[in-house]
């Protein structure tokens, strides 16, 4: 059983990493990035939906955020923090997002859920803050989701 979780979760990382490098889009703040991607829900497999507590609907999408910094060595490495925002639509409705914090060996993520109707132009205003960091890492992004 806890084989089948871990597999589980192996596979939605997986399957948003890929997503991330599909749609990645990020901005840098010197020594951070704060990396972005929104996609469907309905792209995530049935069962890794509900082993993540997430629901596929053709009118929710997710956000995955990630903060990463660069290493001693050069490599880019994810770090802890938090994660805040909002979404605004096209009618200027502006509904707050509750980051989850999902950390799976050395990989950490914040993912989120929101509501669309099909071909809204959507907002995104996050603010990451990175674990021992004293400034907060704004990001503001744009992006349309379309039904599948």
């Amino acid at each position: 059983m806890m084989t089948r979780s871990i597999t589980r979760l192996l596979t939605l990382t997986l399957g948003l990493l890929l997503f991330a490098q599909a749609q990645a889009g990020q901005e840098d703040f010197g020594d951070y990035q704060v990396r972005w991607s929104v996609f469907p829900s309905t792209f995530l497999d049935p069962e890794v939906a509900r082993a993540n507590n997430l629901q596929r609907s053709r009118g929710i999408g997710i956000i995955n955020i990630s903060i990463m910094t660069e290493s001693e060595h050069g490599q880019i490495r994810p770090v802890g923090g938090q994660v805040q925002g909002q979404v605004t639509n096209d009618i200027q409705q502006v509904n707050f997002l509750a980051f989850r914090r999902i950390q799976e060996g050395d990989a950490v993520y914040f993912i989120t859920q929101y509501q669309h109707r099909p071909g809204d132009l959507m907002t995104f205003n996050i603010t990451a803050r990175p674990t021992g960091h004293n400034r907060d890492l704004p990001v503001r992004f744009s992006h349309t989701l379309f039904n599948d």
